[in-house]
């Protein structure tokens, strides 16, 4: 028996009603996904001109350009961070005063452009002169998806500092998709920040990581344990990373007093939750790899370990 769509709708309003906690029916609107993807992308645009445009840029009409866009950028994010504050009004702040609200915090995000773009280029610089393969700075913002993420990052960053709800998450998760690195946006990172490959990292909230730091794919800087759930909210919960620190590839460091010393160097596939001194070398010393020929093993079956 074929089911109408009328059939079908009834039986998923059913479950509107019976399943809820998933549903956002009848409250504030909240902020669109799609729209604050778009605006991310667009900021990128600002931030890199002519990277991130699918026609070239030329001086003469750098200025022209860059004021339309920002004003397309200032009109809809001020309309996504209002939607943003009536999700989760500030304390003492009343409805009728929203809309200003919304358009102080707009206008002074956009005031912190210069300032990421400057961080942005120590992390394209520590990319390029980190990374052997590295053709040029263009191929690393062009390319390097870590570039892209960790950009989107520090905007969001800002963001996140100005307690604007959902916003900085949206905006770091669309990130996280195309990239493959999760860089929660209340991380604060130094400059000269350069992950290689990047795909599977992991950066906690209260995270903080130093200048020139260097990290490589699937690392993790992570809590220790998050089963007390919501009394863990505001507390120190990630991992501090100092200056000049190596973190290589499958790490992972974890707890919010865990420390790792400047100059300090973590091996691959290290699980690590205390503090190490400055200029450390964390490896694994219980790994075992033993290299036998394939023939000789049929004929002498054993155990090896790595």
């Amino acid at each position: 028996m074929k089911l109408t769509v009328t059939q079908l709708t009834d039986q998923l309003l059913a479950s509107y009603a019976r399943v809820g906690g998933i549903n956002h029916l009848d409250g504030v609107n909240l902020p669109s996904k799609n729209g604050v993807t778009l605006i991310a992308g667009d900021l990128l645009r600002l931030l890199c001109p002519g990277f991130f445009d699918e026609h070239v840029i030329h001086s003469s009409e750098l200025k022209v350009e860059t004021a339309t866009l920002m004003d397309s950028v200032a009109g809809r994010l001020e309309d996504e961070i209002y939607k943003a504050l009536e999700y989760r009004p500030p304390e003492g702040l009343a409805k009728k005063d929203f809309r200003g609200a919304a358009h102080g915090l707009t206008l002074e995000f956009l005031g912190k452009l210069p300032h990421v773009r400057e961080l942005l280029r120590t992390d394209a610089d520590a990319a390029f002169n980190g990374d052997p393969a590295a053709l040029s700075r263009e191929e690393v913002i062009v390319a390097y998806p870590f570039m892209e993420a960790v950009a989107v990052q520090r905007m969001a960053h800002q963001l996140y500092l100005k307690h604007v709800p959902l916003i900085p998450r949206i905006m770091a998760e669309w990130a996280h998709s195309r990239s493959g690195m999760d860089l929660h946006p209340g991380a604060r990172i130094g400059s000269h920040f350069f992950v290689d490959h990047c795909t599977g990292t992991v950066v906690g909230e209260t995270c903080l990581i130093g200048n020139h730091v260097k990290m490589y794919q699937g690392v993790g800087l992570v809590a220790k344990s998050l089963s007390a759930g919501q009394q863990l909210k505001g507390q120190k919960r990630h991992p501090t990373i100092e200056d000049h620190v190596t973190i290589y590839a499958g790490a992972t460091v974890m707890g919010g007093d865990t420390v790792i010393g400047e100059g300090s160097t973590i091996g691959a596939s290290v699980f690590l939750t205390q503090s190490v001194p400055p200029f450390s070398l964390v490896v694994n010393e219980e790994c075992r790899v033993k290299v036998m020929n394939k023939k000789d093993r049929e004929k002498q079956p054993g155990d090896f370990s790595i």
